[in-house]
């Protein structure tokens, strides 16, 4: 029996620096847990957000583990949690720079479940770009790789004019 033939015959992407560990093993040590991208996503879109609110964006999610999270978004330096000056009570979190960081990933996973399960995420289920649905944001919402997206939809823009 012959093996199936790859579908992209492309070479080997490969680091010319090698590794110790994996990069995206390591990032999911935080962002791989259970409801992490969900409570870093409020934080980064949303702004501000109380533990209350959180909770309430995200059904399924309890207060335990919720508390979990915040603690390990915390730790990794992706949130900070700010006690509000006039009511000592009044706690929110909110995303840092290195949590901005981590928008891109956000983005990319938004952009895939826009485009490939447009069944679940849309109510006519047509796929959607990035920027049909956050027209004028996409330079927010991928950071650094905003001027990366850019150079590839101008490469293909190129390759398709006749």
């Amino acid at each position: 029996m012959a093996w199936p033939v790859p579908i992209a015959l492309e070479d080997p992407i490969l680091p010319e620096i090698p590794f110790e560990a994996c990069p995206i093993r390591a990032s999911l040590g935080v962002l791989g847990k259970k409801w992490a991208c969900l409570v870093l996503r409020d934080v980064a879109f949303f702004g501000d957000m109380s533990f209350t609110r959180l909770l309430r964006n995200n059904p399924g999610l309890t207060p335990r583990v919720l508390s979990m999270r915040l603690r390990d978004l915390r730790t990794e330096g992706l949130i900070e949690r700010v006690v509000g000056p006039e009511k000592p009570r009044d706690i929110r979190y909110r995303i840092t720079a290195q949590g901005r960081d981590a928008v891109p990933i956000l983005t990319a996973l938004i952009q895939y479940g826009m485009r490939h399960h447009a069944d679940r995420v849309f109510e006519d289920r047509e796929p959607r770009a990035l920027s049909d649905v956050f027209p004028g944001r996409q330079e927010r919402m991928l950071g650094r790789l905003a001027i990366f997206a850019e150079e590839v939809v101008t490469t293909r823009e190129k390759d398709v004019t006749p």
